[in-house]
């Protein structure tokens, strides 16, 4: 990676571009912005960007849209931003593939959490020495490689995980056979518990389904468990390396 992490702040707000790009700037990021879904998309093409900070409420845009287009042409963290009680918009936005949210107005210690938080999971590589980078889980018809961070069906074709996607699916894959709270899930995952209207997890898990269930409606390897959480009935093997 290189020596600065380097970080795409869209919003419209001038105050807030140039507030996130002096407190970033000052713990040590890359900081370039944009105001609107055409900068955005001319500074994805001009520089390596690794993480992309994007405000849905864009006025004359779509931010849906905006992260729809993101999420076909560009595989990098992404955090999207929403105003406060506005939870159908972290909702539709986990479902098209962001990494995280935060609501306005935010605290910015937290948001450079978050920020840490999704570009270690999104850059974490493994070592010669890393053991548990050296397994590879296989379930059912899938093959799980923390190594190279793929998931592939056992006739080789790659199915696309967001990083969210991925992290949600290598714990449950961990922990087959046990019962996951969404608490749990939110600790394995992004180091916090999930609040009483937190849907991420739900999100992440129909996402998940309607990539390794052969009928997600109803699944066999991802179970609800009422009023307890999720379970993986898969039976999983480890394989020596990914």
């Amino acid at each position: 990676m290189r020596d600065r992490v380097h970080l795409l702040v869209v919003d419209d707000d001038t105050g807030v571009l140039d507030l996130l790009r002096r407190y970033f700037t000052g713990q040590g990021f890359e900081v370039s912005t944009a105001a609107n879904g055409a900068e955005m998309r001319d500074a994805l093409t001009r520089t390596a960007v690794d993480l992309v900070m994007l405000d849905l409420g864009l006025p004359g845009e779509d931010g849906f849209e905006l992260t729809r287009q993101l999420r076909k042409s560009w595989n990098g963290a992404l955090i999207i931003i929403t105003g406060r009680g506005e939870s159908v918009d972290r909702v539709v936005g986990l479902e098209l593939g962001a990494d995280d949210y935060v609501t306005k107005p935010f605290d910015l210690r937290e948001l450079l959490a978050r920020v840490r938080s999704v570009l270690r999971r999104a850059h974490q590589n493994a070592t010669p020495d890393d053991a548990a980078n050296q397994v590879a889980f296989q379930f059912g018809n899938f093959l799980l490689s923390p190594q190279s961070r793929t998931l592939r069906t056992t006739g080789g074709a790659t199915i696309a995980l967001t990083t969210g996607e991925y992290e949600l699916l290598r714990v449950l894959v961990e922990h087959p056979n046990r019962v996951l709270s969404r608490d749990d899930l939110m600790e394995h995952i992004h180091g916090r518990n999930a609040g009483p209207f937190d849907r991420a997890i739900d999100v992440q898990i129909g996402r998940l389904r309607r990539k390794v269930e052969s009928d997600p409606a109803n699944p066999e390897l991802i179970r609800s468990v009422r009023g307890a959480g999720y379970l993986f009935s898969a039976r999983v093997s480890r394989q020596g390396h990914g």
